[in-house]
């Protein structure tokens, strides 16, 4: 046996290299530590048969001592058989084989029995490179030693050095019990588990924890190594970022569900509402104010951060008066006032009219206009903030884009409202005026226009005396609910009037209403009801044209439903012949005639309509009204149906 075999001669690993790091005999130590058998490392490069993360270490400390002519040292780690893994201190010295004098490299492992912390330097100064600290727990004494890292960390925390209980308590309750099974995996890496820590503040540290199971030296005693990442400002950043998105979209639905309310609003009061309910919430304003231009006078309202007698000196204030307000309503020009100040600078005429100067000189006031430059002026609203409010570029524009939409859900409203002046207005010059004093009996009538397209329906009703003494009453409705259908509703009403001058009877005055609409090939039709009542006795002859059936409601409060003969709808079939019903009107009763708005609905069949009409009118004569005030209950019960179509109502009561 010669010399180099005698440095093989150890409990601990070692091996001999040549000069370029090739293995020429090793150790059954070493065979353990490379995890090979002796033939199978023999003539290999030694820094090949380690782990890639220690292949660099293990190739610059053999380079070292066989280029330098020195010894070399360093730290290297291999797995242990146990899973863990294995730290030791390997040692590179320069040799000569005594026989042949050939320059060897004598690699072995050093007993750091006496020195383990020699064996942490490495991972301390790995740990703090990455920005981790570290600690070691050993589990059979359950004591916890902080190895260095996160100053940070170490300065707003408790010592974490000692025995388990002590370092335990800092840790959040609710974490304590995966912390244990930290400490107690088996396994030789853990995956990172959240933690929370207290601080010598009472705050808490948002930490990550992850083990390692590492022998220190060959044959040393093992240790639980623990890497610690301080996740508490990264935490705060993700819950500042998630609560900023959170407001983010709460903001995107505010705008859309405010924008949405103001395309659906019909009313310039359902548009108050809006703005006024709405508006400061959504840009995070203390209060809101509405003007609206009328006849070049602005009408005012506010919600409940703005009071009433802080803003009464706008209302009625003239578009031409020199204050922001109406400016910026005037000329389509937003205004900004970050303060008293600014606003008394900027309008020095208004200092003797300081409405806005009364907010104080803590607020901040955001003007927009709802109309751009050039367009008719339409009105504007007002946000108060705080002081040291300024709106970003964004903002603007976002207030600006609203204020478009409500300016036009302001032009929307004010123009139907318009059509549906126009159209009832067209309506009322329509309707008859009904014949006065008549010999024992009572003739009244009630309309109300439709709530669908221009408001206008067409239903309609008349009442006029026949040259025989007889009282003709006429009621129909008329296929659609605008100006067409209201036109085609007045040639029906004049037409059968002019026929009826010449045709004594009813159904005579269907058939050739019917033949006169049939040739003029009308895109509609029309429904209708004619009775002749004879004042002098109570005869009645009625004949119907597809109409809704009369109601006679009798003194003793009972209703009959009568029903008609005569054929269908008039402006369809041609020759059509309409045949007639006589019957009598007794004393103290009444004859209803309805259109089918009165009588139906969307949870309202027609019986069911026709038995609530004649119940109410029933009972109404039972206690003695007259027939203008059985008309209004007959109307109120028609309200109460939610029939967006029109409804006509005509009542003759013999008295």
């Amino acid at each position: 046996m010669d010399a180099s075999d005698e440095l093989l001669r150890t409990a601990d690993p070692a091996a001999l290299l040549s000069l370029d790091g090739a293995i020429r005999s090793l150790n059954i130590a070493m065979t353990t530590v490379l995890d090979r058998s002796a033939n199978r490392c023999l003539g290999r490069k030694f820094s090949e048969l380690w782990p890639a993360s220690q292949r660099i270490l293990a190739d610059s400390l053999v380079v070292n001592a066989a280029n330098a002519k020195t010894v070399a040292m360093r730290v290297l780690q291999f797995p242990g058989h146990g899973g863990e893994s294995v730290a030791c201190l390997m040692e590179a010295r320069p040799v000569q084989e005594p026989t042949s004098g050939q320059g060897l490299v004598w690699l072995h492992a050093l007993d750091a029995g006496n020195d383990l912390a020699s064996l942490l330097i490495p991972f301390r100064l790995a740990t703090e490179a990455a920005d981790l600290g570290l600690w070691t727990y050993s589990p059979d004494g359950e004591q916890f030693e902080w190895l260095g890292g996160l100053p940070s960390f170490i300065l707003a925390l408790p010592d974490l050095t000692g025995p388990l209980p002590r370092i335990i308590s800092a840790v959040h309750p609710d974490d304590q019990e995966p912390f244990l099974r930290l400490l107690r995996s088996g396994s030789a890496q853990s995956s990172w588990v959240t933690l929370r820590c207290l601080n010598q503040h009472g705050g808490w540290h948002q930490l990550s924890a992850q083990t390692r199971r590492i022998r220190l030296g060959y044959g040393g005693p093992e240790r639980i190594f623990g890497l610690v990442r301080d996740d508490t400002q990264q935490v705060k950043r993700k819950r500042k970022a998630q609560a900023a998105l959170a407001a983010e979209r709460k903001r995107a639905k505010e705008i859309a569900d405010l924008s949405s309310a103001l395309i659906t609003a019909a009313t310039e009061q359902e548009l108050q509402q809006v703005v006024l309910t709405r508006l400061a919430a959504t840009f995070g304003a203390s209060g809101a104010l509405l003007a609206l231009v009328h006849e070049d006078r602005l009408q005012v309202s506010t919600d409940a951060g703005i009071t009433m007698w802080e803003v009464e000196a706008f209302q009625g204030m003239r578009l031409d008066h020199p204050t922001p307000l109406p400016e910026a309503i005037r000329t389509g020009k937003p205004r900004f006032i970050p303060d008293r100040s600014a606003y008394i600078r900027h309008w020095p005429r208004a200092v003797a009219y300081p409405p806005l100067a009364q907010l104080g000189p803590d607020y901040a006031v955001s003007i927009t206009p709802l109309s751009e430059p050039g367009n008719q002026p339409l009105g504007g609203w007002v946000m108060t903030y705080g002081s040291g409010y300024r709106p970003s570029l964004d903002e603007r524009t976002l207030m600006g884009t609203v204020a478009d939409l409500a300016g036009q859900a302001l032009r929307r409203i004010r123009l139907q409202q318009a059509r549906v002046d126009l159209a009832s207005a067209l309506q009322e010059t329509m309707l008859p005026t009904l014949p006065e004093e008549l010999p024992g009996l009572e003739v009244a009538a009630r309309y109300r226009p439709s709530r669908d397209g221009l408001d206008i329906g067409g239903d309609w009703y008349d009442a006029f005396v026949m040259l025989d003494g007889a009282i003709a009453l006429e009621i129909g409705d008329v296929q659609g609910h605008d100006v067409d259908a209201a036109a085609f509703m007045g040639q029906v009403r004049l037409s059968m009037r002019a026929i009826a001058a010449q045709e004594p009877d009813p159904g005579a005055v269907l058939t050739r209403t019917n033949e006169l609409l049939v040739s003029m090939s009308p895109a509609r039709f029309a429904s209708c009801t004619i009775l002749h009542v004879d004042p002098r006795d109570g005869r009645v002859i009625g004949t119907s044209a597809g109409h809704v059936p009369v109601l006679c409601a009798h003194g003793d409060g009972s209703h009959d439903i009568v029903q008609l003969p005569g054929g269908p709808v008039l402006g369809v079939v041609r020759g059509t012949e309409y045949g007639e019903d006589v019957f009598d009107l007794d004393e103290d009763s009444a004859l209803i005639l309805v259109t089918d708005g009165a009588v139906e609905g969307p949870s309202l069949t027609l019986d069911a309509g026709l038995e609530r009409v004649g119940t109410r009118a029933a009972k109404a004569l039972r206690d003695g009204m007259n027939s203008e005030e059985i008309a209004d209950r007959i109307l109120a019960a028609a309200v109460a149906v939610d029939h967006v179509d029109d409804v006509a109502v005509l009542v003759i009561r013999r008295t």
